[in-house]
């Protein structure tokens, strides 16, 4: 039987992130479309999660990608159109029980975008 993962997620001027929180993760799988993103993966005791999320409005798929750590998976996507800002990452105004928002990455956005941009440096430096 899937579950889906805990899932975190926060907006910044240009990327959404979303980090599925999954410790020793194996297979894992990102699927990002243009305004759907399916993950799926298991963690060490063979459990299977599988999270699929209709976006909120249109990524990027070409710019967009995920890092995998032994805690979690995150994955930022570039949004179609940059500084406008996401009420909410699920097309549907329902919030799903596994999917909370991420306070501690939830910042203003005054002067975020160096902040930003070093953060997806070093993201694309693994």
């Amino acid at each position: 039987p899937r579950q889906p993962a805990k899932t975190l997620w926060y907006d910044r001027p240009r990327y959404v992130y979303l980090e599925f929180c999954v410790e020793d993760s194996t297979d894992v799988k990102v699927i990002i479309e243009d305004q759907r993103l399916v993950f799926s993966c298991k963690n060490a005791d063979g459990v299977e999660f599988y999270n699929e999320i209709n976006l909120y409005a249109r990524v990027n798929s070409k710019d967009s990608r995920e890092k995998r750590s032994d805690r979690s998976i995150t994955c930022f996507m570039r949004k179609w159109k940059e500084k406008v800002a996401w009420p909410r990452i699920t097309k549907e105004n329902v919030k799903p029980a596994w999917l909370s928002v991420d306070f501690d990455n939830w910042r203003d956005w005054e002067g975020d975008e160096e902040v930003e941009r070093a953060m997806v440096e070093q993201y694309a430096e693994v």
